[in-house]
C-alpha cells in the first residue's frame, strides 16, 4: 500500500505520528540510519522539533523535552480533525481527558491537542492548514498502521462517539477489532487483557512499513534499541516490535507480496 496524501484527512483518521525525545540528535542519528530519514526543523513554539522526511515528503515529527520533563518517551498517534476545539470538548464530554490545547501549532500548520481516552491512552488531535498530516505512508520507512493496545476493546465506545467510527471484529486475532471510517479501515484496537505490559499500560503504537523485518530489528539492535517482542507471521505480514534508544516501542511491518 502506497499513498502520498496532499488533501484534508477524514476527521478521526490518523494523520501524523510524533515523538518527544530527551536527546533529538541522537534520536535522528538512530531513525536516519533505519529508516533512511532526513530533517527539517519544525515549529518551535514548544522547543527544538524537527520534521522527518522520506523521499522528500513528511513522514513524521520529533521535539526535544526540556531538560525537567522526565515523561515517558513514546510515539504519539494524531487523528484528523476539521475542528480541533470542537472534538477536545467531545473528548472531555465522553470522559476522556485533554491535557494539551487546543493550541496553534504555529501560524500556519495547524491546530492541535494532546488528549487521552477513558483507560488512559494518549493520542493528538491535528486540525491541519497548510500541512495536512504525512505526505507519504505505507512505503518502507513511512507509518503504514496504528493500533490502540488495551486491556479490553470496550473502549472502542469512547472512540465511536467522539470520532464516529463503526468498529468490526477481525476474525483472524483474537480481542482485534478495527476501526472503520466511511467503510473503509483506519486502526485497530487490540484488547490483550493481562498481557499488557504493566510499564507501558493502554497505548496507542505506531506501525512502520519495512522491506525485511528480522533486518530491522537486528539494524534496531545494533543501533542502540532493542527487540521488544519477536518478529511474527501475521496475516497482514510479518511484524516485530522493538523499542529506540530512550525506550519508544514502535512496530515494523513487513507487507505480504
Amino acid at each position: 500500500m502506497t499513498t502520498e496524501a496532499t488533501t484534508r484527512r477524514t476527521p478521526g483518521a490518523p494523520c501524523w505520528v510524533s515523538l518527544m525525545v530527551h536527546d533529538l540528535a541522537t534520536t535522528e542519528q538512530f531513525y536516519s540510519a533505519l529508516f533512511g530519514w532526513e530533517f527539517k526543523p519544525g515549529p518551535q513554539h514548544f522547543g527544538p522539533y524537527v520534521r522527518a522526511y522520506l523521499h522528500g515528503r513528511e513522514v513524521a515529527g520529533i521535539g526535544e523535552l526540556a531538560p525537567d520533563r522526565q515523561l515517558r518517551v513514546a510515539w504519539t498517534t494524531y487523528l484528523a480533525s476539521d475542528d480541533a476545539d470542537a472534538a477536545a470538548e467531545q473528548i472531555r464530554g465522553c470522559g476522556g481527558t485533554v491535557a494539551v490545547g487546543p493550541l496553534d501549532a504555529d501560524d500556519e500548520a495547524g491546530r492541535m491537542a494532546i488528549a487521552s481516552d477513558p483507560q488512559g491512552s494518549v493520542f493528538g488531535l491535528w486540525q491541519g492548514k497548510e500541512m495536512v498530516g504525512a505526505a507519504l505512508v505505507g512505503v518502507p520507512g513511512a507509518p503504514v498502521w496504528n493500533e490502540l493496545v488495551t486491556r479490553e476493546t470496550g473502549v472502542t465506545a469512547f472512540y465511536e462517539a467522539v470520532f464516529g467510527y463503526e468498529t468490526r471484529p477481525e476474525g483472524t486475532i483474537p480481542g482485534y477489532q478495527t476501526l472503520h471510517l466511511k467503510g473503509r479501515p483506519v486502526a485497530g484496537v487490540h484488547g490483550v487483557g493481562d498481557a499488557l505490559p504493566r510499564e507501558l499500560g493502554p497505548h496507542w503504537v505506531t506501525y512502520f512499513a519495512v522491506s525485511d523485518t528480522d533486518a530491522a530489528v537486528r539494524r534496531v539492535a545494533e543501533l542502540g534499541g532493542q527487540e521488544v517482542r519477536a518478529a511474527r507471521d501475521t496475516a497482514y505480514g510479518r511484524v516485530a516490535t522493538v523499542a529506540d534508544p530512550e525506550g519508544a516501542v514502535f512496530a515494523v511491518l513487513q507487507q505480504p507480496g
